[in-house]
């Protein structure tokens, strides 16, 4: 039994446009054609799409997903081990990021302020305040931060809202360019780089190029802020660091 491009999109709850993609490259090339040419997917692409999904799931790069599984020396059963392996690491620390979520909301709710060990735990043994020392390290001051205070104690409710619509739609925007397999120094990853400054800059501090750059490095770097982004999109941080860089680079 074979299956339509479409079909085949629906099952996965990709894009045709990304499976177009991924046969363009060689990734996921369908074992089969209809008499007028068109796209038919047996068992076997259906199987190798699952780890194609996978393996993007956990962040891979397409480039190292191909080598992966081209290796003629891999056993799918392996690939599927190294999977289950590096999503129950996901989901065990995504189920520890959960109660600590919840834990804030019953805080809340109960009028109970958190100590800051409580509030930070879900994330290691960290000092609050690293965060803040890393940029002033980084960029030798720490104005930006206390102007980011300043502005957030002022916000309300409907303020908040707008800002997460924001966040929201720029999210989507950016995994729809990387659904489409497109590179990092492309143009509309770099204009949403652009978005992604201004609005910190709108919101929260002054962000310059240089800051910009900094925090891209940071959202790869560190495991919280890198989590975040991955939750948006595997391989996200990555293509959003080098979007950075990219769009800082051309606007010098």
């Amino acid at each position: 039994m074979d299956f339509s491009v479409g079909q085949v999109a629906g099952f996965a709850g990709v894009t045709v446009r990304t499976l177009h993609h991924y046969d363009g490259i060689g990734l996921l090339s369908p074992s089969g054609r209809s008499p007028v040419g068109h796209r038919r997917y047996g068992d076997a692409d259906l199987d190798r799409l699952q780890q194609i999904l996978f393996y993007r799931e956990l962040g891979f790069p397409l480039e190292e997903i191909a080598v992966l599984l081209d290796d003629p020396a891999a056993d799918p059963q392996d690939h599927l081990r190294r999977q289950h392996a590096l999503l129950s690491d996901r989901i065990a620390e995504l189920q520890k990021m959960a109660a600590a979520v919840e834990t804030a909301m019953e805080a809340r709710k109960m009028g109970i302020n958190l100590t800051p060990e409580e509030k930070f735990e879900v994330f290691g043994d960290k000092d609050p305040e690293e965060h803040a020392e890393e940029a002033e390290r980084r960029w030798g001051s720490t104005a930006t931060y206390a102007e980011s205070q300043r502005r957030a104690a002022r916000y309300t409710k409907d303020d908040w809202k707008r800002m997460q619509a924001e966040i929201a739609e720029w999210s989507e925007a950016y995994t729809a360019v990387m659904e489409a397999g497109e590179p990092a120094t492309g143009e509309r990853a770099m204009e949403l780089a652009e978005a992604h400054r201004l609005h910190i800059s709108t919101w929260f501090y002054e962000c310059t190029y240089e800051i910009h750059r900094g925090l891209g490095e940071m959202y790869v770097s560190d495991p919280q802020f890198r989590a975040y982004y991955e939750s948006i999109g595997p391989g996200l941080a990555e293509h959003l660091r080098d979007a950075i860089n990219a769009n800082a680079e051309r606007r010098a």
